[in-house]
């Protein structure tokens, strides 16, 4: 079954059937109204209904389907949970494609599930196993993973997924771009009690699809799109496509991190090589930046990411590894630095501005080489964006589109001067024979002579 976005009401989380503890978590933290996508989940959600949620990047997805499984687990803190027969064990389990959007969605259940004493575990690869299986070993209700570690631990008997009554897929799409959908296939096959599932999406491809018929009972399709905003992106994006050149990129995106009203913003690169120069570049010239990419450990990713939620850092320079994932309130500039490489990484990239309702700036400078995959992504989204006008960091259509003040030179601190090391050739010429290092020739055949005596008398 499909449904379409009705008609926008006034309705708020206080008039939905939930705990009176879920609408204080709820206000706590700002959120009154639910945005479309949770307007028309949680109905059939909370009604135990299976769930196929399809709507854009930022449009709201996680509390969707977090505040329904919060709503149906077992909690310490409840009258329920004495008899409860099975105590400590995984209620629910989400399953994600990355880290980033494993610890992100773990933060947002945490704090609707605080008051009632849940416990929420976040499992993923580069961590120690210990510290996970000994919050398991001490009693979890609901487990946030990614599909490999969560299968590990289900091996080696640390996870138990039997108990498992409510499972959901988030950024399905993406587990099936990234190669994970036999793991999550094996996950689905060993949570034998599920009552229901909720898989959620900005695409939905066959496979996808295909794998919500074969383990989905009567999912009800629910896809929202505004009637003003039938784009691929949200309609609050502002974008822009410039014609780069190599060289001057970094010329141009200074004087872009120095536009008024330029708040926290995020520079992607396809490569970890060009993602680390960026940033360094962006440091040597005074901006408050900071990197992601997979040559980082994981406990260096984290921290760039929490200095930059806190404010330690304004500018994060990562590759696609962050693309899913990073949900961060106030984005207001995504600057793509090398053209993405498809219609999707460009959709999830930008996605992460714009948010919740926000208004958000899209940048991204192709270069030469790059014209003819980005009139594909062109193309495919129909963004009417086919010709990139070629600009420069001396443009003066780049100052006036992108609200750059006149005179604005791309560095907050100056250039180290140049030091000028006097070179040695302009010393004193250093005579042959007064060097030790230099034996001469007649030393060298007696050392010569003797070696080869003392060979011929062994």
């Amino acid at each position: 079954m499909s449904a379409s976005a009705p008609p926008k009401v006034s309705l708020t989380f206080a008039q939905l059937p939930l705990r009176p503890e879920t609408i204080e978590a709820l206000h706590a933290h700002g959120f009154i109204a639910p945005f479309a996508i949770q307007e028309m989940v949680l109905p059939i959600a909370l009604a135990d209904g299976d769930v196929i949620g399809q709507a854009k990047t930022g449009t709201g997805k996680t509390l969707a389907f977090g505040i329904p499984v919060i709503e149906r687990v077992v909690a310490p803190n409840d009258f329920e949970w004495a008899d409860f027969p099975t105590k400590g064990m995984p209620q629910v389990l989400v399953v994600v494609p990355t880290r980033e959007l494993c610890t992100q969605v773990t933060k947002d259940i945490e704090e609707l599930a605080n008051n009632r004493g849940i416990r929420t575990l976040a499992v993923y690869g580069g961590r120690a196993f210990e510290p996970q299986i000994e919050a398991l070993q001490a009693g979890v209700e609901i487990v946030v993973g990614t599909p490999g570690r969560l299968l590990d631990l289900s091996r080696q008997g640390q996870l138990k997924l039997k108990e498992v009554s409510r499972l959901v897929l988030d950024e399905a799409d993406e587990m099936l771009d990234l190669g994970f959908l036999p793991d999550v296939e094996k996950i689905l096959a060993n949570t034998p009690n599920r009552t229901q599932t909720m898989l959620f999406s900005a695409t939905m491809p066959g496979d996808i699809i295909a794998l919500a018929r074969r383990f989905m009972n009567q999912p009800i399709h629910i896809r929202t799109q505004d009637s003003e905003d039938e784009g691929a992106v949200v309609n609050r994006i502002e974008q822009h496509v410039l014609r780069a050149h190599a060289m001057d990129k970094i010329e141009m995106l200074a004087r872009i991190l120095q536009a008024d009203g330029r708040g926290p913003t995020i520079v992607f690169c396809r490569t970890k090589r060009t993602c680390q120069k960026t940033a360094d570049d962006l440091l040597e010239r005074g901006f408050k930046a900071d990197t992601i990419h997979g040559d980082l450990g994981q406990g260096a990713r984290e921290k760039a990411l929490r200095d930059f939620k806190a404010g330690k850092s304004d500018v994060l320079v990562a590759t696609d590894v962050a693309a899913r994932g990073i949900d961060i309130e106030g984005i207001t500039h995504v600057i793509n630095f090398q053209c993405p490489e498809d219609e999707k990484t460009y959709v999830h990239r930008i996605g992460r501005t714009a948010r919740a309702g926000a208004d958000g700036i899209a940048v991204t400078f192709v270069d030469w080489d790059e014209l003819a995959r980005w009139k594909m992504i062109n193309q495919a989204l129909e963004l009417g964006l086919a010709e990139p006008e070629e600009t420069y960091s001396s443009s003066p259509h780049l100052f006036e589109i992108l609200n750059i003040p006149t005179g604005s030179t791309g560095r907050m601190i100056k250039a180290k001067p140049v030091v000028r090391v006097e070179s040695k050739s302009t010393s004193t010429p250093r005579k042959e024979s007064s060097s030790p290092k230099v034996a001469k020739p007649k030393e060298k055949v007696e050392r010569t002579r003797v070696r080869t005596k003392k060979f011929k008398e062994s």
